[in-house]
């Protein structure tokens, strides 16, 4: 009996002492996890407080199977960029300075010297990179950038003011950008800071925090001097790159007024007293010491805001202007038939003439780019020069004829036209007109100017990355003259004469009309290549697309495409295709080639040329690549002496030549070019008795220009280039 009591307590003693050590083991555990509890959540917290979620760390998700997935946390910043223009040094020591303090918030950085940077390569791919872009830039006493950021600048300025490229080109790119100058030159003061702002917002860039300027004059610095202005300026910047990263703060919407960014809590007044010759920073507020205003906004509030695209002939006041004096024209000159839209005030003696560009066009076009000539001239450096100066390739008139895209002048001697094309890539911001009403310049002064301002933009690709020195040097003499820049040249009364100066110089002549002049084109002395515009081949489609001032049109369209048959140099139809507009009219094209007999037909796909109330044209109106060879196959068999004769994929564009221009077999569209200069010479020499035909100054083509090539119309001495992140398709000539 006490052996069973002895066992009986021995069992109880043991249940009891294995509860006990559950117990403390249990109670071991909980007080593990509210351990590891808190000082995660502590860990957390101190990493949250750096403000850096670029790195892999992830974070509890919601529960699945009873387990906690774990989700990547959101990076609102990948990175900062540091661009600087620098000529002593102050930019330069500002952007390292401004790297190591970037550096301690674990953010990955990179500085970059802007002369460097190819902004028409890489800015773009900044819209999708996450980055936040800082430009610090210096500006001359005269108002300009510093060696190293002139060609950035010069590309941002044209590409803002280029309607080709879109308004939302650099739509997500967020960016800060710090000024310095020297406030004792107050018409100037730090005007390429305000510019570099301004330009990146009117391509819908947004702005971090506003626009902010260093002063070099220690009497008008805010802090004493320009090292102070942006010491004071980084410890902002800081706060605000630290709160982007947190998701806290969101960059400027877009929508700023005078200046003051909305998404940045209080701002500062609206800071334009530099402009009156005050100091910058006199009337803003002590938190914002920096925020000045974006002059752009003001403008785009006049405006109607930032969708709107405001050209010449959309501008309320000038149309009144223009009206008014049309009414006053015609009741002083009783010329009720005469429509010149482009002017902008009446004639007021019989025969006093008036400049073709009124100040509001110059500056409307200046602002696209042009470089412009006396009182009806012009030149613009075409996008296929540019791109030949790299090595990426020449455009389609290399392909088909032969010409040297970066030796080539885009130019014309009259900015009117008597046509408003619905797919005019100058958005109808030139002037249009019936017949020649204006003050004439002197071709000799057109063509030298012309060649100084093209020669002068072509300075500006020296050292540009990727620019060919030998092609540089080339193109310093231009070889080729394309006269379709804009307008209608051969309006301008003097163009046989302009025609001679450009062959006196050695440089092949290109010409393009608008078949709406058909004595113009009887009377025309040989040009190396005489385009016409054929855009349709009814009367209806005709009127539609082309938009002609002549009542006459139809009558003048048909009697040019004869004049045109009449010549013996080289010739050429140009077809324009717009989907659901002219691509269906196979046998009435058919029946115009029979009229004007031209030498070569080439036809393109429209280029869309963005939103205008100019035109009612979208992007379904352009036609795909196929498309268009199918056209141009289908229009072949109707034309049994023409061939497909070269493509250039790339410009949406084939070449269908008549068959006398292949011989022994092989295709020769190209142009013995010192040929042709020898044979003008001549004809000019003998007074006009001594002719010549479109034969006789052709070279073969190579095989990669001809159609059905795997190259499709790329040279191959080039490099194809694929650009990367947003594409976009602008026009050349």
């Amino acid at each position: 009996m006490d052996m069973w009591n002895f066992f009986y307590t021995c069992l109880v003693s043991l249940w009891l002492d294995r509860i006990y050590i559950y117990s403390v083991t249990a109670f071991g555990i909980s007080l593990w996890i509210a351990i590891q509890f808190f000082t995660t959540k502590a860990k957390r917290k101190d990493e949250n407080s750096n403000g850096n979620l670029v790195s892999s760390e992830v974070v509890e998700g919601k529960l699945v199977n009873g387990y906690a997935t774990l989700q990547p946390k959101e990076v609102y910043v990948a990175g900062v960029k540091i661009f600087y223009g620098s000529q002593t040094g102050t930019a330069k020591r500002f952007a390292r300075d401004l790297a190591d303090a970037v550096t301690c918030l674990n953010l990955p950085m990179e500085v970059i010297n802007m002369g460097d940077y190819d902004p028409d390569d890489c800015l773009a791919e900044e819209t999708t990179s996450r980055n936040i872009c800082v430009f610090l830039v210096a500006t001359y006493t005269d108002g300009q950038p510093t060696e190293s950021a002139a060609w950035f600048c010069k590309w941002l300025e044209e590409t803002a003011n280029d309607f080709r490229f879109g308004k939302t080109y650099l739509k997500g790119l967020r960016y800060a950008v710090f000024g310095l100058g020297n406030s004792v030159y107050v018409d100037h003061y730090n005007t390429v800071g305000r510019n570099i702002d301004r330009w990146l917002w009117m391509l819908s860039a947004r702005r971090i925090m506003t626009r902010a300027e260093g002063d070099c004059n220690v009497v008008q610095s805010k802090h004493g001097s320009i090292e102070a202005d942006f010491e004071a300026w980084k410890s902002k910047f800081l706060s605000c790159l630290q709160a982007l990263c947190r998701g806290e703060k969101k960059p400027c919407s877009g929508k700023c007024k005078k200046g003051k960014c909305k998404s940045q809590g209080k701002q500062s007044k609206e800071g334009s007293n530099h402009e009156r010759g005050a100091p910058e920073f006199e009337n803003t507020e002590a938190e914002e010491l920096f925020e000045t205003t974006s002059e752009e906004e003001a403008d785009t509030e006049e405006t109607g805001g930032t969708d709107s695209v405001v050209d010449v002939e959309d501008l309320g006041k000038i149309m009144s202007h223009m009206k008014k004096a049309k009414r006053e024209r015609e009741l002083e000159d009783g010329d009720a038939g005469m429509s010149l839209l482009g002017e902008t005030s009446g004639r007021k003696e019989a025969g006093e003439r008036r400049e073709m560009i009124t100040a509001a066009l110059r500056d409307a076009l200046t602002k696209q780019g042009y470089k412009l000539i006396g009182s009806h001239s012009g030149v613009k450096l075409c996008r296929w020069t540019k791109s030949m100066l790299r090595g990426r390739g020449g455009c389609y008139k290399h392909t088909f004829y032969g010409i040297e895209s970066h030796r080539c002048m885009e130019a014309t001697p009259s900015l009117a036209c008597a046509n408003k094309c619905v797919f005019c890539w100058r958005h109808h911001t030139n002037p249009v007109g019936t017949e020649w009403r204006w003050k004439m310049d002197q071709p000799e002064m057109i063509l030298r100017e012309a060649l100084e301002n093209h020669q002068n933009m072509i300075k500006e690709f020296k050292g540009v990355t990727g620019v060919r020195a030998e092609r540089f040097e080339e193109a310093m003499s231009a070889k080729h003259c394309a006269l379709s820049l804009v307008g209608e040249p051969i309006m301008y009364p003097d163009i046989n004469r302009f025609l001679r100066l450009l062959h006196q110089r050695g440089i092949s002549s290109f010409l393009v009309t608008n078949a709406q002049f058909p004595e113009e084109i009887r009377n025309l002395e040989p040009v190396t290549q005489l385009y016409v515009s054929v855009d349709a081949s009814t009367k209806e489609s005709l009127k539609r697309i082309d938009r002609p001032l002549f009542k006459d049109f139809w009558q003048r369209f048909l009697d040019s495409l004869k004049a045109l048959s009449e010549k013996q140099q080289r010739t050429v139809y140009r077809l324009t295709l717009v989907k659901a507009w002219n691509v269906d009219e196979l046998k009435a094209y058919a029946d115009l080639v029979s009229l004007g007999k031209p030498d070569f037909i080439e036809v393109k796909g429209v280029t869309y040329c963005g939103d205008s109330s100019a035109s009612s044209l979208t992007m379904a109106n352009v036609p795909w690549h196929e498309e268009v060879v199918h056209f141009v196959q289908e229009l072949t068999q109707l034309l049994p002496d023409y061939g497909i004769a070269c493509e250039h994929e790339h410009s949406n564009c084939l070449l269908i030549a008549h068959k006398k221009f292949k011989i022994n077999g092989d295709w020769c569209t190209w142009i013995d070019y010192e040929r042709f200069q020898e044979l003008v010479k001549a004809h000019v020499d003998s007074g006009g008795t001594q002719t010549f035909t479109a034969t006789d100054y052709t070279a073969r083509t190579p095989h990669w220009a001809l159609f059905g090539s795997s190259q499709r119309g790329f040279d191959p001495l080039d490099v194809r280039y694929q650009r990367r992140g947003k594409v976009r398709d602008v026009s050349g000539c």
